[in-house]
């Protein structure tokens, strides 16, 4: 689908657009809360740059495709946008997908600024053309772990499914927890039904389960039968992927979705230029917007400052990376080289670990900081 022009108004950009294309996973099993909200900061940006003259002239134009999380519907998207003549491309969430599109973005010559994928092995060798602002895993994962040392849980449960995005996220915990005794038990989602996983979780020794397993489902049957079981009423639920952060959470769940602490890339307080936009946001959402939102905002507003000082020529653009120093809505970003990362990463975001207030679970608390 492509996205509506922008009204026409005074002082509006005319002649040919420069395109980019957009990735968004906006059906299952994407997380669709996350689509949309990536969607919605994307076509904010879009509007935001058009209404100030565009690009040299030129209105910006997204055209927007749906991954539905899918890595080869990733390959064929990055195939058609990059037919249609994209200066870059922007967005996804789904680690899967955007690695996926991130190879062939590669091979293609078309540059990719990845809006809130996090997977470290986003490419599998070293790129000039990829770009990322979301952090890497290794970072957030890691400033879980020690949320939970700090908490003083050394033995933890992971209820997972198969997946590289989320065996990476075990990896990370298992190698942090372990220098400080913790440890990491494995409860396969895709085998065990909830109340199986409550037994297995009930004799395993765990004082926290986490939850490395897609959201709505299982990861809300999940959390219904660890809260209805009464063997588990001292286990922390935890969700480091971020499945809490979507209203779909609250609605699903209620209290029992309440106390859940899980990622969030905002800083503890947004500046002008954050808050100004978490406002707009809202009104577009007509709910709180996540971090999401935010991160594909700041995507085409970093894009936008390139295609300005570099030109809409995909090499130019794939070659300014080093050299983007451009204020988002949480923070100044800056992409540099990370060990072990192959893409130009904003290292890094500012890392929350938060939870929704079980007094209030509308309300969010922050946990932790990093």
């Amino acid at each position: 689908m492509d996205t509506e022009p922008s009204p026409a108004g005074a002082g509006r950009p005319d002649g040919p657009p420069v395109r980019l294309g957009a990735l968004v996973p906006l059906t299952p099993p994407g997380w669709t809360d996350a689509g949309r909200h990536l969607l919605a900061g994307l076509d904010m940006a879009v509007d935001e740059v058009n209404a100030a003259g565009g690009v040299d002239g030129r209105p910006l134009e997204l055209t927007v495709r749906d991954t539905a999380a899918d890595p080869h519907r990733a390959e064929a998207v990055v195939d058609e946008l990059a037919a249609l003549g994209v200066s870059a491309l922007a967005g996804e969430y789904h680690s899967v997908a955007a690695r996926a599109a991130a190879t062939r973005a590669e091979a293609l010559g078309v540059p990719f600024l990845c809006s809130s994928a996090v997977l470290d092995a986003l490419t599998g060798q070293p790129t000039e053309s990829i770009a990322r602002i979301a952090p890497a895993q290794s970072h957030g994962w890691r400033l879980y772990a020690d949320f939970l040392l700090g908490a003083g849980h050394r033995r933890i449960a992971v209820a997972t499914e198969p997946g590289a995005y989320w065996a990476s996220g075990a990896g990370v915990l298992r190698d942090h927890l372990a220098p400080h005794g913790g440890t990491v038990v494995g409860l396969g989602a895709r085998t065990l039904t909830p109340d199986a996983v409550c037994d297995a979780l009930a004799g395993s020794g765990a004082t926290a389960l986490l939850l490395l397993v897609g959201s709505p489902e299982p990861a809300v049957s999940i959390v219904r039968s660890v809260r209805g079981d009464r063997r588990l009423s001292g286990i922390l639920i935890g969700a480091p992927a971020g499945q809490p952060e979507f209203g779909s959470w609250a609605a699903s769940l209620g209290c029992d979705g309440a106390a859940i602490p899980f990622l969030r890339y905002l800083p503890e307080r947004l500046g002008p230029l954050g808050a100004r936009v978490e406002k707009d946001l809202r009104e577009r959402l007509g709910e709180a917007p996540s971090f999401v939102a935010l991160e594909g905002y700041d995507t085409v507003t970093v894009l936008a400052h390139v295609l300005r000082s570099h030109g809409a020529d995909r090499a130019r653009v794939a070659a300014a990376w080093s050299g983007v120093s451009v204020e988002g809505t949480r923070g100044l970003i800056r992409f540099s080289r990370t060990p072990g990362i192959g893409v130009r990463q904003w290292a890094w975001a500012p890392v929350q670990v938060a939870d929704r207030d079980p007094s209030d679970p509308g309300r969010f608390r922050v946990l932790h900081t990093g």
